[in-house]
């Protein structure tokens, strides 16, 4: 019995840990100041995402989830990667503009 309050009051604190994380994250993407700023808050949103649904896995006790975790970690590392390209193209577009 003392291991499903545990397991209970787990799942309840990383929700809350979690949602904390999330507005700071958001709050760090809308500020910025620069892109990679708000490039690294939008992989953190994903990885909280990801976070969320296996703690919601676990608190459902439905695997479904799991998948669902798997497809948003997969799109976010690409959008990652196709945002660090946009970033590079960006940079390097400035550095031959002001030479």
């Amino acid at each position: 019995m003392n291991d499903t309050i545990f397991l209970a009051w787990s799942v309840d604190i990383a929700f809350v840990l979690l949602m904390v994380a999330m507005v700071l994250a958001f709050v760090r993407l809308a500020k910025g100041p620069t892109l990679a700023d708000r490039v690294v808050a939008l992989d953190m949103m994903t990885v909280l995402i990801v976070a969320f649904c296996g703690v919601f896995a676990i608190a459902s006790r439905d695997r479904t989830f799991l998948d669902v975790a798997l497809v948003v970690a997969l799109i976010g590392f690409l959008a990652t990667v196709a945002l660090a390209r946009f970033a590079e193209r960006r940079q390097k577009r400035r550095e031959g503009d002001g030479a």
